[in-house]
């Protein structure tokens, strides 16, 4: 759509100049501005066919408060001891620990990691637990161990209220080495929830 006012304006702009080359110029230099003036003019139409008005473009954008989520237990193996390499599994729907190979357990309370979580909205939640291994390290030193094969209590994907606390626990298989040094081992891993 071409501006009448700046059409306007333009052609204005270019009458004053012709007229003061011609004034000023020889008639030949006239004539040469005339027909590039021309062309510059013919290409710009004085009006144009009236169009109608685009219909307006809305935006939108709806602003949340993130899932406030906080951790209310660490996951804990309790005490185990090894002769060979072997595995303790907690288990995050009963807190139960089993364990495989030379490794036992042998006191403590075990647990499943506890989340409590709150969704500013009504919906359907997506509890995101590691998919790869975390390294836990000795208190104190340099041994290491892995955590892996995560799970969750209840299903992943879970519908919640809005802002109505929801809990789930985690837990995961740690892998114990043969002759693994004595000592507290301790690691970190992450837990997303995505909401809609």
């Amino acid at each position: 759509m071409v501006n009448p006012d700046f059409t306007n304006s333009v052609q204005s702009i270019l009458r004053g100049t012709v007229y003061a080359v011609q004034v000023m110029g020889p008639v030949r230099t006239f004539l040469l501005l005339i027909a590039g003036l021309l062309s510059i003019t013919a290409a710009a139409p004085v009006s144009a066919a009236p169009v109608a008005a685009a219909e307006p473009a809305t935006g939108h954008a709806e602003i949340l408060h993130p899932v406030a989520i906080r951790k209310l237990q660490d996951l804990n193996f309790a005490y185990l001891t090894v002769t060979t390499a072997g595995t303790a599994v907690v288990d995050p729907n009963t807190d139960a620990i089993t364990t495989t190979g030379g490794v036992l357990h042998v006191s403590g309370v075990p647990y499943a990691a506890l989340f409590e979580a709150v969704s500013p909205k009504k919906g359907v939640v997506i509890i995101r637990i590691p998919k790869k291994p975390i390294t836990v390290t000795r208190v104190g030193g340099t041994e290491t161990m892995t955590v892996s094969n995560w799970t969750i209590s209840g299903n992943a994907s879970r519908t919640v209220v809005a802002k109505e606390p929801f809990n789930f626990s985690v837990g995961g298989t740690l892998f114990v080495n043969a002759n693994q040094a004595e000592g507290d081992y301790v690691g970190t891993f992450d837990v997303e929830i995505q909401y809609p």
